[in-house]
């Protein structure tokens, strides 16, 4: 019944890694289609059909470094499936919805997904989406470990370990998803510079920004929650308002 992606890339020293994508939707025309688009990438699929099914995969394979997830599905919608994996998974999840209305995009990002691609879609830009995500998580450190020297990024006692992936606040470990560690690390690593959403956007996802507003601000609130002890009175992620965003730089 369910069948895996894998994506096989060569890295520097020539061997192959296999990147796993599941994809989560109960119309089964769509998850083919999405196969078929991925497959011409040099993709395969690991299919579910509902929120429970997908869960269940998940549970049995922790070789999956993507998630492409339906919101409205009978059982578990996408929302709630979301909500379950990020308690203890920091795989990337970009949501898929029939639905075009800034909510439904606000509510799939406050329930843990890293981007969204609105039904109908073009299969070129959800092709560009998933090599983002895949490229942005494995960069991140999930799939290959990097030892290197001089990764360490400080503001304060707020602290960005790049080699090990890891983010301390007042000595206590942080968890973040791909996309918001991406976020918090650009911002540390050039702390005190303002930059506008546009800019953001486009330094962590590496492509253009269209609309991005909505999908920064929830990403920066949900950082904001995480770091700070007062998100409402930011010690270290300051928003100018107007122009954009900064680490404020504290030493």
């Amino acid at each position: 019944m369910l069948n895996c992606v894998i994506i096989f890339v060569i890295n520097l020293e020539g061997i192959e890694k296999m990147y796993n994508i599941l994809v989560c939707d109960d119309d089964k025309e769509i998850v083919k289609a999405i196969e078929i688009y991925l497959s011409k990438e040099g993709y395969n699929i690991l299919k579910a059909y509902d929120g429970m099914e997908a869960l269940e995969i998940l549970k049995n394979n922790d070789d999956i470094q993507l998630i492409i997830l339906d919101i409205m599905m009978p059982k578990l919608d996408g929302i709630e499936t979301a909500n379950i994996i990020r308690k203890d998974k920091s795989i990337p999840i970009i949501m898929l919805s029939a639905k075009s209305e800034d909510y439904d995009k606000i509510s799939g990002l406050n329930n843990g997904a890293d981007d969204y691609v609105t039904k109908p879609f073009n299969p070129l830009e959800l092709i560009a989406r998933v090599n983002s995500q895949i490229r942005r998580y494995t960069s991140l450190g999930a799939m290959v470990k990097k030892e290197e020297d001089n990764n360490i990024y400080k503001s304060g006692d707020l602290i960005i370990n790049d080699s090990t992936k890891t983010v301390e606040v007042d000595g206590k470990e942080v968890k973040l998803t791909p996309t918001e560690y991406n976020i918090l690390k650009f911002l540390t690593k050039n702390k005190g510079i303002v930059y506008s959403i546009e800019q953001i956007y486009e330094n962590v996802w590496e492509e253009e920004s269209y609309g991005a507003e909505n999908i920064i601000a929830v990403h920066i609130r949900h950082i904001r929650e995480k770091i700070e002890i007062n998100p409402r009175e930011p010690k270290y992620l300051k928003v100018i308002w107007g122009i954009g965003y900064k680490i404020e730089k504290l030493d």
